[in-house]
Order: C-alpha cells, then sequence, then structure tokens
C-alpha cells in the first residue's frame, strides 16, 4: 500500500514513515520519542497486529484497514494535552465525510459521529477508534494519537456494534484515507492549538456528537452512571443531568445509548 501526505500536510512540515505491517504504531511512536523524536511525524500500515485500544484492549488491524499514529512533543500539561484527543475525532469524521463524498453519489450513504470520548460511530456502529498516550521526556510531553479505522472489515463480539466502511457500502483504500486525514488533522491541530483553540472544538464536536440530550449510561468500572448526557466542559468531561437534578462530570468510561437496564452496561 502507498501512502502519502495530504497536499496541506506537505506543506506545514509532517512527516511521513509508513509500514507494510507493524505490530503497533502507538507502540512505535512512544519508543521513538524516548528516543528523541520531535515529531510531528505520522506513522502509518494498514496491517496492526498488536494494536491495542482504550483499557488495553486489543485492537487488531487486518490487512487493508488503517492504523495511523501522531507524534510529536509539546509544551503543555497533561490535562491540555488529552483534549489533544476532540481534534483527533474531528478529523477523523471530516477525512471519513471527503473519502464518501464518490461513494455517495453511487447511492451508499452513511452518517458520521463523535462518541464521547475516543469513537467514531457510522449511525450507531463503531467505525474508528482513537488512543491518545503521552510520556515526559525530558522537560516536555511526547504525545502519541493513535486512529485506527475499520476500512475492509470490522471485529465482531465487541462490547459495542462495530462496522466497516465496505460494510456500508463506501469504497477507499487505506491509502486514500490517511492522505485526507492528514490534512484534516492539520486544519483540527491548526484550531487546537496547544489547548487555547480548545473552546472552539469544543462547539464544533457538540455539533457533530451522537447521543446529546439522550439518556446515556457511563461504565467506569464500578456502578454504571446515568444520566442525560447535557454536554462536554472546558475539560473534556462528559457532563450528566441525573434524575435528581445533579449533574456530574465524567473524565473517562464506557458509553452506552439508554439506560443501563436497556444498555447491557450494568
Amino acid at each position: 500500500m502507498a501512502f502519502a501526505l495530504g497536499p496541506r500536510a506537505g506543506t506545514l512540515g509532517y512527516r511521513l514513515e509508513a509500514f507494510d505491517s507493524i505490530g503497533s504504531t502507538n507502540a512505535e511512536a512512544l519508543e521513538r520519542a524516548r528516543g528523541g523524536e520531535q515529531g510531528p511525524l505520522w506513522l502509518v500500515t494498514d496491517r496492526q497486529t498488536a494494536g491495542r485500544g482504550r483499557r488495553q484492549r486489543a485492537w487488531i488491524s487486518p490487512k487493508g484497514n488503517l492504523a495511523v499514529t501522531i507524534v510529536e512533543t509539546i509544551d503543555v500539561p497533561p490535562p491540555v494535552a488529552a483534549t489533544l484527543g476532540f481534534a483527533a475525532g474531528l478529523a477523523l469524521e471530516s477525512a471519513l465525510r471527503t473519502v464518501s463524498m464518490e461513494s455517495r453519489a453511487r447511492g451508499a450513504a452513511a452518517e458520521f459521529f463523535l462518541k464521547w470520548p475516543n469513537d467514531v460511530l457510522a449511525g450507531r456502529e463503531k467505525l474508528a477508534g482513537i488512543l491518545l498516550e503521552a510520556e515526559t521526556v525530558g522537560d516536555r510531553l511526547s504525545v502519541a494519537v493513535g486512529m485506527g479505522v475499520n476500512i475492509v472489515a470490522a471485529p465482531e463480539g465487541t462490547p459495542y456494534p462495530a462496522t466497516s466502511l465496505a460494510k456500508l457500502g463506501i469504497e477507499t483504500t487505506a491509502g486514500d484515507l490517511f492522505a485526507a486525514l492528514s490534512d484534516s488533522w492539520a486544519e483540527f491541530r491548526d484550531i487546537w492549538d496547544n489547548g487555547r483553540g480548545f473552546p472552539k472544538l469544543r462547539d464544533l464536536w457538540l455539533e457533530r456528537t451522537a447521543g446529546l440530550g439522550e439518556t446515556v449510561s457511563i461504565q467506569t468500572g464500578g456502578v454504571p452512571v446515568e444520566g442525560r448526557f447535557e454536554t462536554i466542559d472546558d475539560g473534556g468531561c462528559m457532563v450528566l443531568a441525573k434524575s435528581d437534578g445533579r449533574r456530574v462530570a465524567i473524565a473517562a468510561g464506557d458509553v452506552y445509548f439508554g439506560s443501563a437496564q436497556s444498555s447491557g452496561a450494568a
């Protein structure tokens, strides 16, 4: 598979290294950061054999899917760096819309939505995931933002239903999607601006999110927390309005649409 940066990314100093196959683009990115890599550097493949998602869940990407990580060193505290994940979600959703335009003209149609905190959905099925990892190297923070997209195949038996672009009738390649993603990342990374632009990103993200205003259940490792998805706060936490009138901010967790009883989150 041939990979190339999009025209915007190519003029902004981004670099690219592609692999026929790799264990984990995120692991490779962090290893390079420890060795002095400053970025911004894209590491990309259409076959990942030992990837991982949130909570160390396996993320195996068969030949034809997209696995990619952008790594760079930044001068922001970890809580601010964490909001870069919202730029990644917006960039992925934008790139998916770009590559789907031709397929839409041929009759294939899909709506893409962002699911807090780190997924992109087609309808209500998971199409892509994001994993942001960071390490302090010297006196700066190295951040690896990994993204995986189901292009030709989706895993089965997952806690949340998954789909692929092929299943949706959208014909594209990992190379074409990456080129679009590299340009959309440059756009939303620029808006993020080391955290200063997060309020604008937050508004854009909320326009594209799934479940806003609906009842959701969040599994955080204990008893599910249930409430109406009200907004995302200034730190990127999901704000729930509970039935007793209280509002709670959730920093991380697995989101299920509907109540705990109906979603199976209990």
